[in-house]
């Protein structure tokens, strides 16, 4: 990636004049440019979110007492559709939205120690090929992908693949041959941490095995049942003859998986526990979601709305973008960019950002520029996040630093995860819920902070309409004041923007030489108040406000 410029010596001027707005001067927003190094992703369970369809939310008899917000809450498909429709990500300048598993879960619940619980969540899967009824049906979630495409929204679709739902009376076990129910992981190293089950009754699949086996008797006398046994066959004949893959146990739930990148159009898959699963079964996997993209994208010329590769990224849980491209294992180090997935989770963002905003920024450019330098020829991006559904140690647990939070997620180098709720800063603790139930509150939307919201929807507009924010290279600029000023420069595959950023100043008039950023500019706009500047003698006065400026090209 080239920069525009390599040394920068700023002049900033406290100024007393008055701000240099141009008045009657009208904005015109340009298509926004998209890269994944940039994307502002809003994750969210779909059960919490938005109730879209009432007739769903009984469908499975789920009706023994659970521990608070342990059981399905009503959110689906059609919830997110309407929210989609109604404008509320293209506001907050969402550009991808990732949605827990949609698969059938099991149909019955456990209490691990939290309280008795439903699968509500997704991570519980009882049929990796049907679509959990309580949600909505597949071709809802085909229309929901479809609405999203057309608002310049791309879908990822979380997955898990190494476990199966807990064993209940209504969800036996599977096979001994699919399944291990022991021992529990130890993560004494990486063997202790891939051939283990992560709790005490979520059966561990044999992701190592290269038996063929045949498939769950459960499995067929429900598709038999269901009258759709003759089709999966059919199905998976296609799919091994074609894929040259063994019947193995991990090589189904491959076929089985990908199938939603081949039938839906999602734009790619997070995929949940990658550390607990073999980087061979990584490659194949990955392999074949990108065939099956492509092979929907082939099938539906006139839906596509890009022609970028299928997107993988993982949750490997304790990475963190400092530390590069591999993951320590106490006996090696283990580099899962190349098993083909193209981004991680960053779970050191919530801890690097107590910084001051300079040094945030700074440190997190040399994290991106670390990762794209490892090998040139391999691109690997991260993602930030100040909370989400299974870390009980967000950055702002009791929401007392709302703006504050948005604006370092927000402006900070990488891709970015708003985690359903951050936007209105609802609560992470709550009375009476036990565990990872804090972080799951159904989202109240006659409870919305209205100064938050604003402040993260013109934080999350300018992040999707500058790739340079989250992709661009970094110059912190010469101020002599409170919080940092800096400019961003993005230049990649004949895409150029740039961008003028103040986070943490003092509020009040500001003169600004703006040359430099935007030599030949003869107005700006400050998109955090929305008003249009003129640049004089390569300066503008500009109005701080919440501490930001944030100054883009006309």
């Amino acid at each position: 990636m080239k920069s525009f410029f390599y040394l920068f010596s700023f002049l900033i001027i406290a100024a007393s004049c008055k701000e240099s707005v141009v008045e009657e001067i009208l904005f015109a927003e340009q298509p926004a440019y998209f890269d994944w190094s940039a994307a502002n992703v809003y994750f969210l369970l779909t059960d919490r979110f938005n109730n879209g369809d009432k007739s769903n939310d009984t469908i499975i008899n789920r009706s023994k007492e659970t521990g608070k917000l342990r059981s399905f809450e009503g959110g689906d498909f059609a919830g997110i559709i309407q929210k989609i429709e109604e404008g509320y990500f293209t506001d907050l300048g969402i550009n991808a939205i990732w949605l827990t598993p949609i698969w059938e879960q099991i149909h019955d619940g456990v209490d691990e120690g939290t309280g008795y619980s439903y699968a509500f969540h997704g991570y519980w899967a009882k049929d990796w090929t049907a679509v959990e009824p309580s949600y909505g049906t597949l071709e809802e979630f085909k229309k929901l992908v479809d609405t999203a495409h057309k608002k310049d929204i791309r879908i990822l679709l979380d997955v898990v693949i190494n476990h199966t739902g807990p064993v209940t009376e209504q969800d036996p076990l599977w096979p001994e041959a699919w399944v291990r129910t022991g021992p529990g992981c130890t993560y004494q190293d990486q063997s202790t941490t891939v051939t283990c089950t992560l709790t005490n009754n979520l059966p561990d699949i044999r992701t190592e095995s290269n038996q063929e086996v045949d498939l769950p008797q459960i499995l067929v006398e429900k598709w038999k049942k269901e009258g759709r046994y003759d089709q999966e066959i059919k199905e998976l004949d296609a799919f091994f003859a074609t894929s040259g893959l063994k019947r193995t146990p991990v090589n189904y739930i491959i076929k089985w998986v990908t199938d939603y990148a081949r039938e839906t159009g999602v734009d790619g898959f997070r995929i949940d526990t990658v550390k607990h699963v073999e980087e061979s079964v990584w490659a194949t996997f990955n392999e074949q979601a990108k065939l099956a993209f492509e092979e929907w994208k082939k099938n539906h010329p006139k839906k596509r709305i890009h022609d970028d590769e299928f997107f993988i990224m993982g949750e490997l849980y304790g990475y963190e973008a400092s530390g590069g491209r591999v993951y320590p294992f106490s006996d090696q180090q283990v580099d899962y960019f190349d098993a083909g997935y193209d981004a991680m989770i960053n779970f050191g963002f919530k801890n690097h950002a107590v910084a001051d905003y300079k040094e945030l920024f700074k440190r997190y450019d040399g994290f991106r520029k670390n990762l794209l330098n490892e090998k040139p020829e391999s691109d690997a991006y991260f993602m930030n996040y100040i909370s989400s559904h299974d870390d009980g140690q967000p950055l702002d647990a009791n929401r007392e630093k709302a703006m504050e939070s948005a604006t370092k997620l927000l402006l900070t180098p990488g891709m970015t995860q708003l985690y359903y709720g951050d936007e209105i800063a609802r609560p992470l603790v709550v009375e009476g819920a036990i565990g990872d139930a804090n972080l799951r509150s159904v989202m109240d939307w006659d409870q919305v902070n209205q100064e938050i919201l604003t402040h993260w929807q013109k934080l999350g507009k300018f992040r999707n309409n500058h790739v340079a924010v989250g992709a661009g290279d970094h110059f912190s600029l010469e101020y002599e004041g409170t919080g940092t000023l800096a400019a961003r420069f993005y230049d990649k595959k004949e895409h150029q923007d740039s961008v003028l950023i103040g986070a943490g100043l003092a509020n009040g008039l500001l003169e600004i030489h703006v040359a430099k950023v935007f030599p030949k500019a003869t107005r700006l706009r400050n998109a955090y108040t929305e008003k249009k500047l003129a640049v004089v003698n390569g300066k503008v006065t500009v109005m701080v406000k919440n501490g930001l400026v944030l100054l883009e090209k006309m």
